[in-house]
C-alpha cells in the first residue's frame, strides 16, 4: 500500500528561470511562460514546481512565488552563466538533481511538462527511470531558427536530432500556433501527438492604464509619436531593422517621434556587444536624440510602457509566438511584426497592426508611418487588438487547456498501469524502483504515482500494486 499526493506538476525550464526578471542575457519569453503558466495552474489547484538551473552561489534555491507555486534551482556544472548552446554536457547532472530533489521531498511527477530542446532531452532521461508522463512546448524549432541566423552553432546537429526524438516520442508535444504546429510536421517529422494551445498573457495588468496617464507618468507628451520595441538585444530580433526604419525618408522627418528600445544588457557578454552594434547604427544615422535605451523593464513598468506606445514593434527574423506582441495588444496598442511564425497567428494585419516581410525595413518604415500619421487608425487597431486578446490569449483561459491536458495524460498513466496484470505491474514497479535507488529517489513513489495520481482522487488515498 503506498500513499498519494494530488495534482503535483514539475514544468522544467533548464536554461529559462522563471523567478528573474526578463530582458536579461538568455531571459526573455520562455521565462515568462513557465512562470505565468505556473502561477495559472496554481490557482486552479495544482502544486507547481518549476525547475531551472542555478547560476550562482547567492541564488536562492527556491523561491515561493504563490503557495502552491515555486521556483527550485538545481546546480548542474558550475555556478555561472552558461549559454544555452553550451549546457548540453550538464544534463545528465540536472536530471540527477532532479531525481534527488524527488527523494528529499518523498514524491514523483505524475507529469512533467518541459520547455525548449535542451529540457525535452531531460525529460525523457526522467520518463526513462521512472512511471511519468511528458509534455513539451518548443519555444523555438531549431530547423526554423538556423535558417534565419549566420552562424550556425556547433551543438545544432545534437539538438535537431533531440528535436525529432522529443516530437517522436514524448507523450504530447504543445504547439503555440498552427504555424508552429506547421513547421513541426514539415521540418521535423510527421510522427507524434500535437495539441496546439497558445501562449498568454494578463490581461489586468496590460491595459489597466490609458495612454495620457501613461505618457504622463513616463514624462512623454501628448504629441509624442512613441514607436517601442521590447526584448533582448540579439541578432535575431532585427532591432537593426526597426533602427533603420525609423532613419528612413518615410520617418525622419515625422515630428516628436521617439524611438524607445527597452530590454536589457550585460558589457562584455553577448547581448552587450549587440547593444553596442545597435547603438553605434542608431549614431551612424543620426538617431541619437530621437532614440531612448530604457534598458530592462520589470513587470511593474512594462504595463505603462506599452499604452504610452503609438505603436509596438516586433522586426524579429524569426519568432515561435511572441509574447511581446500580445502584451502590447492587450495594452490596447497596435504591433508592426515580421510576417513569420507564430506572429502570423496573433496578429491579424490590416486589423490589429500589420505584418511586414522580415528585414525589409522599407516596408517597416511605410506601416509605421500609416500608424503614427493617424490617431484614429492606431485607436482603431488598439481596440481590435486588445480584444482578440481577451477573447483568445488569456493565462486563465491557457492554464484551463493544460489542465485539461495534463488530467488527459494522468488518467492514460493510471489505466496503462491498471491495464497490466498484476505481476507485470509489480515487475514495472520494482523495475522503475531499481533506477530510483540508483538516484537515491525513495523506494515506493514510483509506484504511489503510476497507481494514483490522478488529480481527482482524494488526497492521501491508497492503492495496491
Amino acid at each position: 500500500m503506498f500513499s498519494t499526493n494530488r495534482g503535483r506538476i514539475a514544468l522544467i525550464s533548464v536554461h529559462g528561470d522563471p523567478a528573474i526578471e526578463i530582458g536579461g542575457e538568455g531571459a526573455g519569453g520562455q521565462n515568462v511562460y513557465v512562470r505565468q503558466v505556473g502561477e495559472a495552474l496554481a490557482r486552479l489547484g495544482w502544486r507547481v514546481d518549476m525547475f531551472t538551473r542555478q547560476i550562482a552561489a547567492d541564488q536562492p534555491t527556491i523561491v515561493q512565488h504563490a503557495p502552491n507555486c515555486r521556483t527550485i534551482r538545481l546546480q548542474a556544472g558550475p555556478l555561472e552563466y552558461i549559454g544555452r548552446d553550451d549546457l548540453f554536457p550538464y544534463l545528465p547532472e540536472f536530471v540527477d538533481r532532479f531525481l534527488r530533489f524527488q527523494h528529499d521531498e518523498r514524491t514523483i511527477y505524475p507529469i512533467v511538462h518541459t520547455n525548449y530542446w535542451l529540457s525535452s532531452w531531460v525529460g525523457i532521461e526522467i520518463c526513462k527511470r521512472q512511471l511519468t508522463k511528458q509534455v513539451h512546448t518548443y519555444h523555438s524549432i531549431g530547423a526554423v531558427k538556423y535558417q534565419a541566423v549566420s552562424t550556425i552553432p556547433m551543438i545544432a546537429k545534437t539538438r535537431l536530432e533531440t528535436e525529432k526524438r522529443c516530437l517522436e516520442t514524448v507523450d504530447r508535444v504543445v504547439a503555440t500556433s498552427p504555424q508552429e504546429e506547421e513547421h513541426m510536421r514539415t521540418l521535423i517529422s510527421t510522427q507524434g501527438s500535437v495539441d496546439i494551445i497558445p501562449c498568454g498573457t494578463d490581461t489586468s495588468n496590460f491595459g489597466k492604464i490609458d495612454r495620457a496617464a501613461a505618457r504622463q507618468e513616463l514624462g512623454f507628451s501628448a504629441d509624442d509619436k512613441i514607436v517601442l520595441y521590447v526584448g533582448r538585444f540579439d541578432p535575431r530580433k532585427g532591432i537593426e531593422t526597426l533602427v533603420r526604419a525609423v532613419g528612413h525618408e518615410k520617418l525622419r522627418d515625422v515630428p516628436n517621434l521617439k524611438l524607445i528600445i527597452a530590454g536589457g544588457s550585460t558589457p562584455g557578454q553577448s547581448d552587450g556587444l549587440e547593444r553596442d552594434r545597435i547603438e553605434g547604427i542608431v549614431n551612424q544615422l543620426g538617431l541619437a536624440e530621437k532614440t531612448i535605451f530604457a534598458g530592462r523593464l520589470d513587470h511593474t513598468q512594462l504595463p505603462a510602457y506599452y499604452a504610452a506606445a503609438d505603436v509596438s514593434v516586433v522586426p524579429s527574423h524569426y519568432e515561435p509566438f511572441g509574447l511581446v506582441t500580445i502584451e502590447a495588444m492587450a495594452s490596447g496598442t497596435p504591433v508592426v511584426a515580421s510576417d513569420v511564425g507564430g506572429l502570423q497567428y496573433t496578429v491579424v494585419s490590416g486589423e490589429t497592426g500589420f505584418l511586414m516581410p522580415p528585414q525589409d525595413e522599407v516596408a517597416f518604415a511605410g506601416a509605421i508611418a500609416q500608424i503614427v500619421s493617424s490617431s484614429q487608425l492606431r485607436d482603431q487597431m488598439g481596440a481590435a487588438a486588445r480584444d482578440r486578446v481577451q477573447r483568445e490569449f488569456s493565462w486563465d483561459g491557457v492554464s484551463e487547456q493544460l489542465s485539461d491536458l495534463y488530467l488527459m495524460l494522468i488518467e492514460e498513466l493510471c489505466n496503462e498501469f491498471f491495464s497490466a496484470p498484476r505481476p507485470a505491474r509489480r515487475a514495472k514497479v520494482k523495475a522503475a524502483e531499481a533506477v530510483a535507488a540508483s538516484a537515491a529517489v525513495a523506494a515506493g513513489t514510483v509506484a504511489a504515482v503510476a497507481a494514483g495520481a490522478v488529480a481527482t482522487a482524494a488526497a492521501g488515498a491508497t492503492v495496491s500494486v
